[in-house]
């Protein structure tokens, strides 16, 4: 079935022959679901911020702030941003030339108010010597349109999200990156006021992000009183996965094997090679402008506070249970703190001897945790909080997609529309163990979570394999909590006329 080319294509690709046999393994077992108790809830699982205990977790942030450890923000920032633009490359295709769908007559009506209309007007007046509103009064939108879309003009259409300009400011205006440089400077700034942030990018646009911020950062530290030190990855070559034809043989393109990008579950393999003791991580494109930032900071450090008092906590339980005289009420206690606060059971418990339960009870306390703000449901897409069954028959909680659950079964997708809350990818973690020694985070995968979608390519029907994502199946054996967080600190841009949302104008 395989060459010795293909193994050396393989072999270039630093993908092992044992990972190409499990993802065509893949491709004809597929994924098992994933078993569900039930939704989390206020009630069940989602803890609700009272007003003095978020005074009490914000001072337990700014009390660790004071201390020696590293905070790092990760902003997975690879995304082209072409899929913003659907709308207006479907219109430029388009046989009429008056705006006539709503998301066409949106964007014009309201050109003036996006925060690259003044870039958009100078490159109009540079390729067609007229203004947006000379054009428009001509009937030529589509000229304005392809003056921000195409590479001879902004080139919109083909940058990543994290260089578009997304906000007016009074006296600037601010791409979603600078936004990150903004808020990670309210809420990550250690004692020596440095802020340690690190972008995901793609390798065409790196050289792009670089100049970016080597043209930024001197302005913001200024204006910050901050001194920021800004790193960039790339998702690795060896974490594509092979793509296959409909017989789940692996599919190729003029002979050589098709691989494929392994999702955004893949840069736990980036996040692996960071050395921080709390990251951060939230997605380029949820940013607000200054006048809105407030409940972000407040909130982001909220969930920081959380997860320093859930680990410390972890730590002393940790340290107690390596003591060979732990006491029964001792033990009751922490077992109390993993079924109650990390949301850890175990319905065999019961049935365990004394060193089985303080084995199992290590297991649980000795590993990455991350505490996730969790916003009510209002129809957004992104994955939910739900109580699951892990392969080892414990109950945990879990941020799971539509895809590991089986909507085919009615009590499944029933549950699975009683959600009340969806995950905005707002995530704090800690990635250290008591020592303060770094988890080796791919240990923690559940490989059993990937996906398989259908795609084409040059005409052909493929099978593509997803690895596990990034806050799903490769998170799944960490310490999740899920904290409520306001609805405001969600504000994501999924199509150009977002931007013209009240929070980001």
């Amino acid at each position: 079935m395989l060459t010795t080319t293909d193994f050396q294509q393989i072999n270039e690709k630093g993908i092992s022959e044992l990972q190409i046999t499990e993802q065509l393994h893949s491709f004809e077992t597929g994924f098992p679901y994933l078993k569900i108790i039930s939704p989390t809830s206020p009630e069940n699982g989602i803890v609700i911020v009272e007003h003095d205990k978020m005074i009490n977790l914000l001072d337990k942030w700014d009390n660790y702030l004071k201390g020696n450890a590293s905070i790092l923000k990760f902003v997975p920032a690879s995304g082209a941003a072409s899929r913003m633009f659907k709308d207006l490359f479907e219109y430029i295709g388009a046989e009429y030339n008056s705006p006539t769908k709503p998301a066409e007559l949106k964007f014009f009506e309201n050109i003036n108010k996006f925060a690259f209309n003044e870039a958009l007007n100078q490159t109009c007046i540079t390729n067609n010597g007229k203004t947006i509103d000379d054009l428009i009064s001509e009937g030529k939108n589509k000229n304005v349109v392809e003056n921000l879309l195409n590479s001879n003009g902004l080139n919109y259409g083909a940058l990543p999200k994290g260089l578009l300009l997304f906000h007016s400011c009074p006296d600037t205006k601010r791409t979603s990156l600078q936004e990150h440089l903004v808020e990670g400077a309210m809420y990550a700034s250690n004692t020596s006021n440095q802020v340690n942030i690190h972008f995901t990018v793609s390798t065409e646009h790196r050289l792009l992000f670089e100049k970016h911020v080597a043209e930024s950062v001197a302005e913001y530290e200024n204006m910050l009183g901050k001194k920021f030190n800004i790193t960039f990855s790339e998702q690795k070559p060896a974490t594509d996965t092979i793509a296959a034809d409909e017989n789940n043989q692996p599919f190729r393109e003029n002979g050589k094997l098709l691989f494929r990008p392994g999702g955004h579950g893949a840069l736990i393999e980036n996040l692996n090679d960071l050395n921080a003791d709390i990251i951060f991580v939230k997605n380029i494109d949820n940013v607000v402008p200054d006048s809105l930032k407030n409940q972000t900071i407040i909130y982001k450090k909220v969930i920081a506070g959380m997860l320093v008092h859930l680990q410390l906590k972890a730590f002393e339980y940790v340290r107690k249970l390596k003591n060979e005289n732990v006491s029964d009420s001792v033990l009751n206690e922490i077992i109390l703190f993993c079924e109650k606060e990390l949301n850890n059971n175990n319905p065999a418990l019961k049935d365990l001897t004394t060193e089985e339960v303080k084995a199992y009870l290590l297991s649980k306390l000795n590993r990455p945790i991350r505490v996730c703000g969790m916003v009510k449901n209002t129809g957004e897409p992104g994955g939910g909080p739900f109580l699951t069954v892990n392969q080892d028959g414990t109950i945990s909680t879990q941020i799971l997609e539509s895809s590991q659950i089986d909507i085919s079964k009615p009590e499944e997708k029933a549950k699975m529309l009683q959600s009340t809350h969806f995950n905005p990818v707002d995530l704090v973690c800690g990635v250290k163990n008591y020592k303060g020694e770094k988890f080796n985070l791919l240990n923690y995968v559940d490989k059993q979570t990937g996906f398989i979608s259908l795609k084409s390519k040059n005409g052909k029907e493929l099978k593509a394999l997803e690895l596990p994502g990034l806050w799903n199946g490769a998170m799944s054996d960490w310490n999740t909590v899920f904290v409520e967080v306001p609805i405001e600190t969600f504000n994501p841009v999924k199509t150009v006329n977002d931007l013209l949302r009240p929070e980001h104008q």
